[in-house]
């Protein structure tokens, strides 16, 4: 039995670390000499010491068959508990229904506080005051805030309301004010973290020198918090943490993790005016049809200069894009034909059709496209067009109603974010920060079908697309995407960011519950009788696996190719 599919599981720091992480949070083991031994010489001594050798081998090749067997049954239990997940026939899977995993109906998003969850320290029995500086367009900056808080209660700091970035590619020069619910931020996480609007005045005044300013690196662990910037707080009193998107780790203790869900998908609400005006496009979307696919094309020309990608314009793209590449002066020459083979390109319009079409999704569906500026402009839309005409866009639903949002690029982000989570599929044409975190929203909301490109398999294939006929062509498809179409089973272990794949938000519901809502509902259940469930493992088993998720945790945090496309 191979290990098919994989679960990731939360990180438990060393005791010592953990013991010191948890007093800043609040969160209240002679040997004698060997005697000497006479040599055995006699054939009979010697045939008795090698059955003893032997009896003991057989009985450490016992324990260790048990053991790898274990750890086998774990990972296959898991998620690749086909008995649970996939109805096996005679030929194969049977299809997926594109429009709805049915799966879903056995989890639930949990974010629920532990029964020995501290209360944060009150504002002036904090640490200090904790300055954060977001970075990158809205999602890139919603993964910043996220973060903050989870930092904030690790250094048992008073948060400031976290500062939006002004100065990237998009120059919004919208504050947090005016696009989440600052009185609501504040208070739904008033359990977890003290959070205040600005340092008081008389703080400011009493200190010495203005506050320190530091940068941290990427995805670092509690730990360095804890021994790097934890003195510098408590020495300084204010401080602020600059270009703050992916600082913290992926890997988590759960109540971390289930902290960072509590920010990201309750806390962090958009203000009312952007909330009503996306819940209108949504009901224009359901006046038109009972079900509508939204579909992210994040094809603008600063993403495309970023992916060092080409699509076929020749020296007109090559010139235009090479000027806009500029700006990263520390972006690598690439090969466009090696990162499309790494599947590192975003799809085409064209090919997001193709892909869609190719699953099952008829000619009358209707799309919602969320985007920006296309390159290339209507005629890079057209064939996308051509195979769902029933084409639409927040411009097209919303005219003068848009106008006030126009010079500001992330609440027209926010807008799209919103009618993106209310559709029925989400599909995208990348692996950038709206996907993941939208992603990750729809899994902890109920495993709403989401659809994710296997840009490294699907791109071969686009290329070859013109030597097979079209029945051949969506049969690959559908091969290319299983594991890409937002099931419960498409979560392995170490596979991408917490924000995208939030495993210790999300919980089986009781078997009881779900037989007693589908009585028609089939559960695995092991030899003994007990269900089994591919989601969590209990302590025994989540213990044997912190070496081995510690290792993970370390490649993972060297890696940053999940970073490949800028917000």
């Amino acid at each position: 039995m191979g290990v098919a599919k994989s679960w990731r599981f939360s990180l438990t720091p060393a005791a010592a670390k953990l013991a010191l992480l948890q007093h800043h949070h609040g969160y209240n083991g002679g040997g004698g000499a060997a005697t000497k031994q006479q040599s055995l010489r006699s054939p009979r001594r010697w045939s008795v010491v090698c059955g003893l050798m032997l009896f003991g081998l057989g009985l450490v090749s016992l324990f260790t068959g048990h053991v790898a067997s274990d750890l086998e049954w774990w990972y296959s239990q898991r998620v690749a508990n086909h008995g649970f997940y996939l109805k096996l026939t005679g030929n194969g899977r049977e299809p997926i229904d594109v429009w709805k995993s049915k799966y879903s109906k056995f989890y639930y998003g949990c974010s629920e506080r532990g029964r020995h969850y501290a209360p944060p320290k009150k504002e002036k029995a904090s640490n200090g005051y904790l300055l954060i500086a977001t970075s990158g367009g809205l999602n890139q900056q919603r993964t910043g805030i996220t973060d903050a808080v989870v930092v904030a209660r690790i250094l048992n700091a008073t948060l400031v309301v976290p500062e939006l970035d002004h100065n990237s590619y998009w120059k919004d020069d919208s504050d947090f004010v005016n696009i989440f619910d600052v009185e609501w931020f504040i208070s739904s996480l008033a359990k977890d973290v003290t959070i205040i609007r600005k340092v008081p005045e008389k703080v400011m005044r009493s200190m010495e020198k203005p506050p320190y300013t530091m940068r941290v690196p990427r995805k670092s662990e509690p730990e360095y918090y804890i021994d790097q910037v934890l003195p510098i707080l408590l020495r300084r009193r204010v401080l602020q943490l600059t270009k703050f998107d992916y600082r913290l780790s992926s890997n988590l203790d759960d109540e971390l993790q289930k902290l960072r869900c509590r920010v990201n998908y309750h806390a962090l609400k958009f203000t009312k005016s952007i909330n009503e005006l996306g819940q209108k496009l949504v009901m224009r979307m359901r006046q038109m049809t009972t079900r509508f696919v939204a579909v992210h094309l994040r094809f603008e020309p600063d993403m495309l200069a970023f992916s060092g990608c080409y699509y076929g314009g020749g020296d007109k793209e090559r010139y235009e894009l090479a000027e806009i590449r500029k700006r990263w002066a520390t972006l690598p020459d690439l090969s466009p034909i090696d990162e499309r083979k790494r599947g590192k390109c975003p799809l085409t319009p064209h090919e997001v059709g193709l892909m869609l079409r190719a699953l099952g999704f008829a000619n009358d569906t209707y799309l919602y496209v969320a985007s920006g500026e296309i390159y290339g402009g209507d005629e890079t839309l057209r064939p996308l067009r051509e195979l769902f005409p029933n084409f639409y866009t927040k411009e097209m639903l919303a005219n003068e109603e848009l106008k006030p949002f126009l010079p500001f690029s992330s609440r027209l982000a926010a807008v799209d974010y919103i009618v993106s989570d209310e559709s029925d599929v989400f599909v995208t044409n990348n692996n950038g920060n709206m996907a993941k975190i939208l992603a990750g929203r729809r899994r902890y909301m109920g495993h709403k079908r989401t659809i994710r490109p296997n840009a490294k398999r699907l791109s071969a294939l686009f290329m070859a697309r013109d030597k097979m006929d079209w029945d051949t062509f969506a049969k690959k498809v559908k091969s290319c995407q299983r594991g890409f179409m937002g099931e419960p089973e498409d979560m392995k272990l170490g596979r991408g960011e917490f924000h995208e794949f939030p495993y210790a938000c999300i919980c089986e519901k009781s078997l009881s519950s779900v037989e007693k809502n589908d009585p028609h509902a089939q559960v695995a259940r092991d030899s003994t009788g007990k269900t089994r469930y591919p989601y969590n493992v209990n302590p025994r088993e989540k213990a044997l696996h912190i070496s081995m998720k510690r290792n993970l945790g370390k490649s993972e945090r060297d890696n940053e190719d999940d970073e490949a496309f800028p917000d």
